[in-house]
This record gives C-alpha cells, sequence and structure tokens, in this order.
C-alpha cells in the first residue's frame, strides 16, 4: 500500500535535472524526493550539495527506493533508464522526446502496458497557462501556424531541431487537431552544428486541417507563438509571453452597434461583430511544476497521465518523418 507521498528519484543532474528538483521540491505534499543519480561525479556532487540530497551510485539503487523515478537523462539514455525502471514497476515521468528511436517507443508502450505502471511523457507545453487558457476555446481549426525562434546554444545541438524544438509544437498540434495525418513536407538547413538548425514542416491532416510548423536555434530572438484559425474564430497562443487571446466573430443583429467592431458581409448578407478576449493567466504558474503534479495525481488515482506514452509517440513518430523529408533535402553550409 503506497503512503500519501510518492517517493521519487531524479535520474539527471544536468540544467533540466536542476529545474526537475527545484519543482519536486514545491511539491511536498505529493511526492518525497529521496535523491538522484548522475553519472558525472562532479554534477553529483554540485548537485548533492547545492540541494541537500543523497546522490545514489547507482541507477538500480535509486530504481529500487523509489516509487516514480524522473528520467531526465540526455535522450539517448531515455530508453535504457525508462525500461528498467519499468521493468521493477516503478511509474515513470519521462522528458521529451520520448526515446531516442520509434522502436524503443513502442517497446516502452509495451513495457509499462505490461507492468500495469503509469508513463507520462514531458511535453510541457501542455501545461502551459496560456495554453490552459485558450484550449477550450479550440474547435476544429483549419489551419495552424507555429513560429519557435530561439537563441544559438550549444547544449541540444546533439539531436536536430525538429526533435529539440519543433517536437513541443508537434505535440500541441497533434493533440489540438485530433486526425491521423494525411501528408508532410519538410525542408532544414544545417547552419551551426552537423545536424539541422532550421527547419519548416507543411502537415496535412486527413480531416483538411493544415498546420505549417518553423523551428530554428539560430535566431537572433526568442519566439514561441502558434496562431489557430478556425470558423469564425482567430487563437493566438504566445508559449513565450504567456499570452493568449482569442478573437471571435458572430452576426451582429439589426443595425450594428456604432461602438462595436463590424465587418460589412456585403450584398445584403448583414454584418459580423468581433469580439476580442484575452483570458486571465495566473501569474503564479510552473508549468513543469503542474506535469509533476498532475502525473502524481494521475497514480494516486489511477488515472490516465495528461500526456500519455502513446502521444509521445505519436509526436516522435511525426518528428521521425519530418527528419526523413529534412535530410532528403538538407545542405550544410560550410
Amino acid at each position: 500500500m503506497m503512503s500519501d507521498k510518492l517517493k521519487i528519484g531524479v535520474l539527471g543532474a544536468g540544467h533540466l535535472g536542476k529545474v526537475h528538483i527545484r519543482c519536486i521540491k514545491m511539491l511536498p505534499e505529493q511526492y518525497d524526493l529521496i535523491g538522484f543519480f548522475d553519472p558525472n561525479s562532479e554534477s553529483a556532487k554540485a548537485a548533492s550539495s547545492e540541494f541537500g540530497l543523497r546522490a545514489f551510485d547507482t541507477i538500480e539503487k535509486l530504481i529500487q527506493e523509489c516509487d516514480v523515478v524522473d528520467v531526465v537523462t540526455p535522450t539517448l539514455n531515455h530508453y535504457e533508464c525508462a525500461s528498467s525502471a519499468i521493468e521493477a514497476h516503478r511509474h515513470v515521468f519521462i522528458e521529451k522526446p520520448i526515446t531516442n528511436t520509434l522502436e524503443e517507443a513502442q517497446s516502452l508502450m509495451k513495457l509499462s502496458a505490461e507492468a500495469d505502471v503509469k508513463l507520462q511523457v514531458g511535453h510541457v507545453e501542455r501545461f502551459n497557462p496560456a495554453f490552459v487558457a485558450a484550449r477550450d476555446a479550440f474547435d476544429d481549426p483549419r489551419f495552424i501556424e507555429t513560429h519557435r525562434l530561439s537563441q544559438f546554444n550549444p547544449r541540444g545541438t546533439d539531436v536536430s531541431v525538429v526533435l529539440d524544438l519543433m517536437i513541443h509544437d508537434l505535440d500541441i498540434v497533434l493533440n489540438v487537431v485530433g486526425s491521423e495525418v494525411k501528408s508532410i513536407s519538410a525542408s532544414g538547413v544545417a547552419v551551426l552544428s552537423e545536424n539541422p538548425d532550421i527547419a519548416n514542416a507543411r502537415i496535412e491532416f486527413e480531416n483538411g486541417c493544415v498546420a505549417n510548423l518553423t523551428a530554428s536555434r539560430i535566431s537572433l530572438k526568442q519566439m514561441r507563438k502558434s496562431r489557430f484559425f478556425q470558423k469564425n474564430a482567430y487563437i493566438a497562443v504566445d508559449f513565450l509571453e504567456k499570452q493568449a487571446e482569442i478573437v471571435s466573430m458572430k452576426h451582429a443583429e439589426g443595425d450594428p452597434d456604432p461602438f462595436a467592431i463590424t465587418v460589412d458581409l456585403g450584398e445584403g448578407k448583414g454584418h459580423k461583430e468581433i469580439l476580442f478576449d484575452r483570458p486571465e493567466i495566473p501569474e503564479d504558474n510552473n508549468a513543469i511544476r503542474d506535469e509533476l503534479s498532475s502525473f502524481a495525481s494521475a497514480v494516486k488515482n489511477n488515472t490516465e497521465p495528461v500526456v500519455t506514452v502513446a502521444d509521445g509517440y505519436k509526436a516522435l513518430a511525426v518528428a521521425h518523418e519530418i527528419l526523413e523529408k529534412v535530410k532528403a533535402g538538407t545542405h550544410v553550409l560550410s
């Protein structure tokens, strides 16, 4: 019988691992943070000193003492760490992308189902307060445009910008559209690293929706914006500034309000009134804290995690298809 608190251990004490440790410490009612493992002795020593946590000397020892294992390692190690935890019947929270290969992701789906444990993938933008505030406004979008731009940082260049940045928007788009992918076209360029640093993808869905996604890690400014167009509405989500705007239209009855913003539809078709809504975003928000909290609730209440292993697989599958398209036409600038 599990106690009220879940014993959790963190695998990886790098930059993001430390962020996770801080967020878990914000959830003392849900988690008992027992320690972490990092193979780099210097990183382990520094993290142990900073957080006053036990640094385990093996992954196996940490897993044995946990109810939940938080995998915040480089993507190449995701499968090995997660599968070890699942085989020990531990629940797993795993950072995005779920794994390095599709075969590994399929294996985790099978292993977690057989072990009857929860697995949540860290597609953190699902918990971004701006997206949460706009979520109920989505109603069968027909066109989506996303831009995720960042300045160059050597950390993360071991993978393509598609797996590093674009995959955030892929998960959001797949979740909002809820339709099978019909076709994908994409292009990209490796500018500063050995992998594509800027990429664009056009995704057509079976339901007729089209999404145009751009991701760059060689920009002069930061940007994380998505725009969703649907019948009688336009929804803008700024994931970086945590702002949302919903512009909707409705038929204006009778004579137009002189103080309202209206559009004359012409030829006796009447007018449409344009309505602007900027949902209030809570200031005290932390998406990583919120996703870890939601996972604790899923484990304790035996409910499906917000971002399932299947969701993680779907985003990775589309990302890999984009990478294949990019690879076919990518040029390395020397």
